[in-house]
């Protein structure tokens, strides 16, 4: 299993290894929201906290550029540097010195609070590894599921991507993996990893095409199992059954034709053939096909 964590978004996919350096795929492919930058939002939101969210809007909207350097004082002092193992781990920003912008923007309660605080905001071990652990849950969580859907045994787990360097999330991980999964390891360059896969992949993509004459595909990616239904729009006549609004002039209605299925494993340049259709009308001279794709594995109508 491969596990892309990146600023934005993680991404996953479960591969085999065929022979001739080809790989299969095994499952569906996944991913969601939950990279680096959620950490940094949860950063703002511990600031929003402590100023005042219109504070913080403010601040965004008129001194974006100390706002950005905010978070990059606490990606290179808390969120780069935390490993979850020393629970005295802490850090203390002075916005003062930081963001001086901020401190006119800050009014009532909380400009009271901060200024008895000499506009210090601590940030303790329990909150850096609480802003960690919302979005790791969601990672893990991820993983088991790529892990319940695939068949067989998972041998290895590769971390790459930014996000992949971080030793909490390498540690939480190992933790919640490492009985059902032998091997758990991160490149030495996890992020060049993901750009040498990309250039890999797309030299192969290139010589197979080169190669298709020959009958001699060799590209890197031998299969997937795709993540949509794939299908066209057809008129055909409405029969009893089918839903009245949906119903056309000339006794026709909108159906969805289904081409290929969710999770089914595909060959790399596969190709589907669809037969038997015909014009709607006798004097018809032109045919125009819409494709359709949706998760659902037996859509009937577009």
């Amino acid at each position: 299993m491969i596990v892309d964590c990146g600023g934005g978004t993680v991404d996953l996919t479960t591969r085999k290894l065929l022979g001739e350096n080809q790989l299969g795929e095994i499952t569906e492919r996944a991913g969601d929201f939950c990279g680096s930058t959620f950490i940094d939002n949860e950063f703002i939101d511990l600031l929003k906290y402590e100023v005042g969210n219109k504070a913080v809007d403010l601040l965004r909207e008129r001194h974006y550029g100390q706002l950005q350097y905010l978070v990059q004082e606490f990606c290179q002092n808390v969120k780069l540097p935390f490993t979850g193992n020393d629970p005295d781990f802490s850090y203390e920003m002075d916005l003062e010195e930081i963001a001086p912008a901020l401190l006119q923007y800050v009014t009532g309660s909380e400009r009271e609070s901060m200024e008895e605080k000499e506009w210090m905001i601590e940030i303790c071990f329990n909150t850096i590894k609480f802003m960690f652990d919302n979005i790791i849950n969601r990672i893990i969580e991820m993983i088991r599921v790529q892990l319940d859907n695939s068949l067989g045994k998972c041998s290895a787990i590769f971390l790459v991507g930014g996000f992949g360097q971080s030793q909490y999330l390498q540690k939480r991980i190992e933790e919640e993996f490492s009985q059902s999964v032998e091997n758990i390891s991160v490149p030495n360059q996890p992020i060049a990893a993901i750009v040498r896969g990309a250039a890999i992949y797309g030299k192969s993509l290139q010589r197979s095409r080169n190669l298709k004459s020959m009958n001699n595909s060799k590209c890197v990616i031998a299969t997937r199992i795709l993540n949509n239904t794939f299908g066209i729009k057809l008129y055909d006549k409405w029969e009893d059954g089918d839903p009245p609004d949906r119903l056309l002039s000339g006794g026709m209605i909108i159906k969805f034709y289904r081409i290929v299925e969710r999770k089914t494993e595909v060959p790399f340049d596969q190709e589907f053939i669809v037969e038997n259709l015909f014009p709607i009308y006798p004097d018809q001279t032109r045919l125009y096909f819409e494709i359709f794709y949706t998760k659902e594995q037996d859509a009937v109508y577009c």
